[in-house]
Order: structure tokens, then sequence, then C-alpha cells
């Protein structure tokens, strides 16, 4: 839950960014409601989705609010393989461990999407060229941006990714809670290079809320620390309980809905 919150700060940091000032307790509410709907309703439309259209009612622009969340989900590709590289350096050994591997994949591509985003989304003649659209592209040219002004204002950048580092380390504390309370010990330096690599994998669209894919990798990264299978999963399961028992917050925020407030914005914040 407390992830959620600063998860809810970070959001605020690269609306910002857009010039839009929106309260930390409005967006507390909306990313609360956003992971009821992610997480517990069986719905299609996503709590990403539901978060763009009530922020959008907060900044009078749908295209800011589509870019802010993309920016922000965009943090993580920085903050993960920054906590797998401190685990790494913490304790060399973990990537000759048998499916070390696995994570140091995990981070290298994500580093490697994450660059190739950035090119395209600040290049002027390919994000940029549809800065000035009216129609749908213009949602891409917002995003070009967003990340223009967070390359001219680096104080900006450092903070928004300081936030996302440290609501990743929030929810790797959690799952180290898990690992504890299910009677595992392994070295503190496996949770941080391994734990953020099932995080990593466990969001890509190919599983259902990362069932089965978020368990297996668990067994493999930490079997060769020692580690059985059925305690593994038991800890995958434990992460996707926590999650859940804490997107039920957001139902009164998902239930009571959106009442618009107009925040100001710009020069008028």
């Amino acid at each position: 839950a407390l992830s959620v919150v600063v998860a809810s700060w970070r959001w605020q940091r690269v609306l910002a960014v857009f010039g839009a000032a929106v309260p930390v307790r409005r967006l507390i509410s909306h990313y609360f409601a956003g992971q009821f709907v992610g997480n517990v309703l069986p719905s299609t439309i996503g709590g990403d989705v539901l978060r763009i259209t009530r922020v959008s009612k907060d900044v009078g622009a749908r295209d800011t609010a589509f870019a802010s969340v993309l920016v922000e989900r965009l943090t993580g590709f920085v903050s993960l393989p920054l906590i797998m590289l401190v685990g790494f350096l913490a304790q060399p050994s973990l990537a000759t461990t048998t499916n070390g591997w696995i994570a140091l994949l995990a981070g290298v591509g994500t580093v490697v999407v994450f660059g190739l985003v950035l090119v395209v989304a600040g290049h002027p003649h390919l994000a940029g060229r549809f800065t000035e659209h009216e129609n749908w592209t213009r949602y891409i040219g917002m995003v070009h941006i967003g990340v223009n002004r967070l390359r001219r204002h680096p104080r900006d950048a450092v903070g928004v990714i300081a936030t996302a580092c440290l609501y990743q380390c929030i929810v790797v504390g959690g799952v180290y809670c898990a690992i504890h309370t299910v009677g595992l010990t392994i070295p503190n330096a496996a949770v941080l290079a391994f734990i953020p690599a099932v995080a990593i994998a466990q969001v890509m669209p190919i599983s259902v809320g990362g069932f089965g894919l978020r368990e297996g990798l668990l067994v493999l990264l930490l079997h060769p620390l020692g580690v059985d299978t059925g305690p593994a999963v038991a800890v995958g399961l434990l992460w996707y309980t926590m999650v859940l028992i804490a997107s039920l917050a957001g139902a009164p925020a998902f239930a009571i809905g959106h009442r618009a407030r107009p925040v100001p914005t710009g020069s008028e914040a």
C-alpha cells in the first residue's frame, strides 16, 4: 500500500514536467482505483486507462494524462535495472549461478528497450513530428514533449527517477518479507538482483496477472540458491496476495467515481 502512495508521488512529479499540478492526495485516489480495476476486477480496460481518464479531467487534457502515465511507467525501465545492478555488485557470484543469466538478460533487455524508446520519443523527426497534430497522433507528440523536457531539466529527471527507485525498493522490500515469511534464507543481494527481474517479466502481456510466469521465474532463479519449488511458488503467491489486498483499498475510490475539480496548469499553477 505504501508503494502505491510513493507511485502517486512519482506520478505527480511526472505531471509537473508537463506543467500540470495535481494534489498528491487526489492522485493517490486515482492510483488506488486503478489498482483495484487492474488487479481485482475482471476488466479489460485496465487500471492505467482508468487513471488516464480520471486525471485528464483534472488537467483538462487527455493527451497530457496519457503521456504522464506512459512516462511514469517508463521510469521502471530505469529503476529496476539499477536495483538489479546493486544486487550483482554486492555479490558478483550471483551472475554465475545456473540461471543467473536470466536476470542479467532481463536487465540488459530492459535497458536496451528503454534506450530505443528514448530515441524514438525524443527524436524530432520521429515522435516529434506529431507535436502539432490534432488527431490521435498528438498523444505521441505529447510523449515527445515530456521526454525532451526531462532531458533539458536534469534535476527534474533525477527527482522522477529517485521516486521511481524508492517505489521499486518498497515493492522489493515487500517480497523480502514474503521470502522470510515462508522461512527462506537467501542472500539479501539475491533479493536485489533477482526480484526486479521477476517484476520486469511479470508485467509482460503473455500471462494473466503474472500467474505462472512469476512463480516459474522464482523457481528458476532461487533453486540454485538451495530453494525448493514449493517455497519459491509460495513466495510468488504471497507477492500477488499482497498486491491484491492493497488493491482492495481502491474499491471506495472506484465506486465513488471522479468528481471533476480542474487544477491550474502551466503558468496558472
